[in-house]
């Protein structure tokens, strides 16, 4: 079965415990960073965010409360996460 990716209307930035940084935008890509890369042990957010992540991908939940799990489980792992701001050009057309 085919899952699309369901993004996420503002990125998130999670900051790692050696300072590096990496983006996620859609439940896709924090679910398959909670199965396969998650850092340290795991938690009740932690669980809740994976189910609530599978949920969303089946379209049995909204992805705002997928990115909301997400950002919970990030906090309890002491891996901060902020949003993106987005980028605007500094260059004006004239």
């Amino acid at each position: 079965m085919y899952l699309p990716e369901m993004p996420w209307s503002v990125p998130l930035q999670v900051t790692f415990q050696n300072g590096s940084n990496r983006t996620f935008s859609s439940v896709f890509d924090a679910l398959v960073f909670l199965e396969n890369e998650w850092p340290r042990r795991r938690g009740r957010r932690y669980e809740q965010a994976v189910e609530v992540c599978r949920r969303a991908l089946n379209r049995r939940t909204p992805v705002a409360i997928a990115r909301e799990a997400f950002v919970a489980a990030c906090l309890e792992a002491g891996l901060p996460a902020k949003t993106v701001a987005h980028r605007t050009s500094s260059r004006q057309t004239r």
